[in-house]
């Protein structure tokens, strides 16, 4: 009894009757079991249902959302756990969205076509864990065989409770009715009373109205026709994903219902679908006629209370191997091995196409077939034969090859037009000019599939001084370049020429036709001395020596003419080599800004001028500039960007946070500041002080600032104005004094010229900065901290020095 109620909850799951207007889940689904036990069937218990209020849509949603839990229930040995986890399932999900949508009003029509969205699965296998061909069908939501409702209703459509019937009256009456058939079969005509029309079709109704009602209207036309259809319920038993009944439309076929009902099952056949009605059976499905020849025999349209029966499958065959389609296939008893081959799609290009290979399980061992293409008729499968077919072998029966020096080198069939070395030549447009005809090679097969090499003199058996030779299956003939063009012979020019490059050799090539080649001379191009380099060729050497090569060199006349000559031949691998001019040299600019008469980029006359002869160049000093406060930006040449990052690098592997930051913030810098003293250099041109000057550079003169700026850990930090006299401490008592952290001593003054000083040994001059470094932090400090405080410190001092190296070096 258990089993039963646990079966019948289930199906009333699927079939939504789990919600009764003014009913709770849970006394929807106490009322379902109780009609059970009373001994009511399926279709009663889910009439009765229906009549207190269950709507098509509630029973196409439920199910679809408890389909998995339906399962699950179904597979529990303990019944009443799993009757009690449907029941909590449905009270946690009383209140979701889509359990609370409001059931239709008294009088609405409920809905009459099922959701085209079916209970989704995992694919169905074969027991060898193939894909089985068609099984996927019922599960693909872009084929759903939803029925099409906007057609003309059919001829042998039969009329049932709920369908809906239009009457219209025309001519000298005009009257239109929209009639109902009731539960009893009947439609009531108004002031005419109830026609019985159920089981009759639409044109048999369409004469009993006429003779209820014609004689009431004999001028006026009488047209009967089909409204909305009803909806009708279907039993689907067997071997589907959810077995149940369904509420479909009245014009739902056998295809929708399987698919409503989540496809084929991993048991269920696709070749003997069955429908009964009342009791008889009235078609079989194959699917396979739908799918494979495009024919919907046996997908009738269904009629309420029909049963679609599903049972297991037959024969189930795997073919493997190069074949179009290889998959498992279900096949009818009796069905052969040609018939799974036409299934399959035939075999792909590449198979032997001769013989099967079958493995049978005979019930104690397995037994293996090999069919003849002859036999493919009449052999007959079995369940669980794996069918194998092969590749064709990668051999080849009437081919010969040739390589190498000939206009069209490739495969030939080996026959009448090619059957010797002379015709195979020939066949492939015979030799290019750089073959070596004094010595070719014909590679052969021998029996056990080793290869023996057969040499032979081409040129003697093109001009028929020696034997052709005949050619066999898989014969390779290889025609060699010769030695001349097998080396790809060169010369290289570089240096000032328009084009510099690698070009092909060629025969008394010159020096002058090189550099034409290579477009000619640039203006910066010297011609007093032009080298070339040539390689050291000595083929009966013994020993290598110290020398590896010898070079030439000329100087160039007018047309390129070597000392007024057009002498000196080129050999394969010269490496030509044009200088530059010595007196040509890149323009080196700097640039001046700030208070001078006029500012902009100054190009330099000689390597060594200095800070005055730019400031000279400039018109002057203005007045009201502070020259002592002025800087020089320099810009990172490529030597000293690899010498910052080296030390960098060694930075970054010790440092962390924020020291790991500032290095980065280094490394991205491509200028750093030179500190000078631009006072001192104007003073006393060519000093020390006044520094040469490099190409990028540029020069900043500021106007007078007559403030101090006192930055770090000072209690507030300020600006203040400059006081004559005064002292560092009196700054930092104009910011607050010395923070709780303050490093005192190791107190540092930036001037505005770029140059640093501490705070003891420097001079407080107007424009300056003075910065008060932090001690690190000492709270739950640990030995490993320390050690990290130090290495960063140590790490940013190394940069800071390699910067300072970097700006006096030059």
């Amino acid at each position: 009894m258990k089993r039963i109620l646990l079966a019948f909850l289930c199906l009333m799951m699927l079939s939504g009757v789990v919600m009764a207007q003014g009913m709770s889940d849970e006394q929807a689904v106490q009322a379902a079991i109780e009609l059970k036990k009373s001994g009511k069937s399926d279709v009663d218990i889910a009439s009765s249902l229906m009549k207190q209020g269950v709507t098509m849509e509630q029973v196409q949603r439920i199910r679809s959302q408890y389909a998995d839990q339906i399962t699950k229930a179904g597979k529990d040995k303990d019944v009443d756990n799993a009757i009690a986890g449907a029941e909590d399932r449905l009270r946690s999900e009383s209140d979701a969205p889509a359990a609370a949508e409001a059931a239709p009003e008294e009088g609405e029509p409920s809905v009459e076509v099922a959701p085209s969205a079916p209970v989704q699965a995992t694919e169905a296998l074969s027991p060898t864990g193939s894909k089985v061909f068609g099984r996927d069908i019922f599960n693909n939501g872009n084929l759903t065989f939803e029925p099409q409702m906007n057609i003309a209703t059919p001829q042998n459509y039969v009329l049932g409770p709920g369908d809906q019937l239009i009457i219209d009256v025309y001519g000298q009456s005009q009257e239109s009715l929209k009639l109902t058939v009731t539960p009893d079969g009947d439609i009531v005509i108004p002031d005419f009373g109830p026609v019985k029309v159920e089981g009759l079709t639409v044109e048999a109704a369409q004469a009993r109205i006429r003779s209820k009602i014609g004689g009431y209207f004999q001028s006026s036309q009488i047209k009967t026709s089909l409204g909305k259809t009803r909806s009708i319920l279907v039993n689907i038993m067997g071997e589907v994903r959810v077995p149940g009944t369904y509420t479909l439309s009245s014009f739902s076929t056998v295809f929708h219902a399987l698919y409503m009902a989540g496809g084929i099952g991993e048991l269920g056949t696709l070749r003997n679908i069955r429908v009964f009605r009342q009791g008889k059976l009235v078609t079989v499905v194959d699917v396979y006629e739908f799918i494979l020849n495009g024919r919907l025999a046996g997908n009738i349209r269904l009629e309420d209370n029909d049963v679609i029966q599903v049972p297991t499958y037959n024969i189930i065959v795997d073919i493997t191997g190069p074949v179009k389609r290889p998959m498992a296939y279900e096949l009818r008893k009796g069905e052969s091995l040609a018939t799974l081959l036409n299934y399959a799609g035939g075999f792909a290009s590449n198979a032997f196409k001769e013989s099967l290979g079958i493995v049978r399980n005979t019930g104690l061992m397995k037994k293996v077939f090999n069919v003849d293409e002859p036999e493919w008729a009449t052999f007959q499968m079995d369940d669980g034969d794996q069918v194998s077919a092969t590749n064709t072998l990668d051999r080849f029966e009437n081919m010969v090859e040739v390589k190498g020096e000939v206009f069209r080198p490739g495969m030939y069939q080996l026959g009448d037009k090619v059957s010797s070395v002379r015709s195979l030549v020939e066949r492939s447009g015979g030799v290019k000019e750089a073959a070596l005809l004094s010595r070719a090679v014909l590679s052969r097969m021998k029996p056990n599939r080793t290869l023996e090499v057969l040499p032979l003199d081409l040129e003697a058996i093109l001009n028929g001084s020696a034997p052709d030779v005949p050619l066999k299956n898989e014969d390779v003939l290889y025609i060699p370049t010769s030695a001349e063009h097998q080396n790809n012979r060169t010369v290289t020019i570089t240096g000032e020429v328009i084009a510099p490059g690698t070009f092909d050799f060629e025969d008394n090539m010159t020096l002058e036709d090189l550099i034409l080649k290579a477009g000619g001379l640039t203006d910066v191009a010297s011609v007093a001395k032009v080298d070339v380099s040539r390689r050291l060729r000595d083929a009966n050497a013994t020993e290598a020596g110290m020398q590896v090569s010898e070079t030439f060199t000329f100087s160039l006349k007018d047309n390129y003419m070597v000392d007024g000559e057009k002498s000196f031949v080129l050999q394969p691998y010269d490496i030509v080599q044009v200088r530059r001019s010595p007196v040509y040299q890149d323009p080196i600019t700097v640039t001046v800004e700030g208070e001078v008469t006029f500012k902009g980029e100054y190009t330099m006359e000689q390597k060594n001028q200095r800070l005055s002869d730019v400031v000279k160049a400039a018109g002057g000093i203005l007045p009201g500039a502070y020259v002592r406060g002025s800087r020089l930006i320099r810009r990172m040449t490529p030597e000293e960007r690899a010498r910052l990052d080296q030390v960098l690098d060694v930075a970054r592997q010790s440092a962390s946070g924020q020291d790991s930051i500032s290095i980065e913030q280094i490394a991205m810098e491509d200028t750093y500041t030179v500190g000078i003293h631009l006072d001192e250099a104007l003073a006393k041109p060519g000093s020390t002080q006044d520094v040469e000057l490099r190409d990028g550079d540029r020069l900043e003169i500021p106007t007078f600032n007559h403030t101090v700026r006192i930055s770090g850990t000072v209690n507030a930090p300020n600006t203040v104005a400059f006081e004559k006299g005064k002292g560092y401490k009196y700054y930092v008592e104009q910011a607050g004094g010395f923070g709780y952290r303050a490093r005192k001593s190791h107190s540092y003054i930036v001037y505005q010229n770029g140059t640093i000083a501490k705070v003891t040994k420097g001079e407080i001059e107007p424009g300056c900065e003075i910065v008060v470094p932090a001690k690190p932090e000492k709270k739950n400090s640990t030995l490993s901290q320390w050690v990290t405080v130090a290495s960063g410190i140590a790490t940013l001092g190394t940069v800071a020095t390699t910067i300072a190296y970097l700006t006096t070096k030059k």
